[in-house]
């Protein structure tokens, strides 16, 4: 019998973030990446309830705080949030449509930070990300970049996507806050 000081040292991988969508329902279905990712089972649809009347933290362009290391615990307890609505119609509205989290739920909204769109309908366009390389952006800032290549795998652009925005991720991934991460995009973007 082996004594436990013997026993092979096997880490095991985390268990994969859980992943949902809100489709608005504004895109054209076949340009609808929230749409594709539901119907290959890689995201689930937003969820009715949630422990603690809490609610997975949501994906929003306009939240003042982006997404850091200081939000991996929590979105590794209750996932990852993104609405799949139009830039076309957000621009109109000029504010983030509220996601149904359900009665009594709170929602913790986060952006992403700055990211290079490769999607065919913004390719290059700084932060218009379509749903699946906000969600891979969020997976890639947490420092779970094999589970973002894994989600945008067979997306035209998908690829692409994370080539283009290694050298961002990687540093917001080594970013502990949400301090930090502004640190960073000024650093890569410029400004104040």
């Amino acid at each position: 019998m082996r004594s436990s000081a013997s026993t092979p040292n096997r880490s095991r991988s985390p268990r994969p973030i859980r992943l949902f969508v809100v489709l608005a329902g504004e895109d054209h279905p076949k340009a609808c990446t929230g749409r594709r990712l539901l119907r290959w089972g890689r995201v689930t649809s937003a969820p009715t309830h949630s422990p603690a009347g809490e609610a997975p933290v949501t994906l929003d362009p306009y939240a003042p705080t982006p997404l850091s290391a200081a939000d991996r615990a929590t979105v590794e307890r209750l996932g990852l949030l993104a609405v799949d609505c139009s830039w076309n119609r957000l621009g109109e509205r000029g504010r983030f449509p509220d996601a149904t989290v359900g009665p009594g739920r709170r929602a913790r909204r986060r952006r992403l930070p700055i990211l290079i769109a490769t999607n065919p309908q913004h390719y290059g366009r700084v932060a218009q990300l379509n749903t699946a390389e906000a969600l891979a952006g969020a997976l890639g800032v947490l420092g779970r970049m094999a589970e973002a290549s894994r989600l945008l795998a067979g997306l035209a652009g998908g690829e692409e996507f994370v080539a283009v925005n290694r050298d961002r991720l990687e540093r917001y991934a080594g970013a502990g806050s949400a301090e930090e991460i502004l640190a960073a995009e000024r650093a890569l973007f410029g400004g104040g």
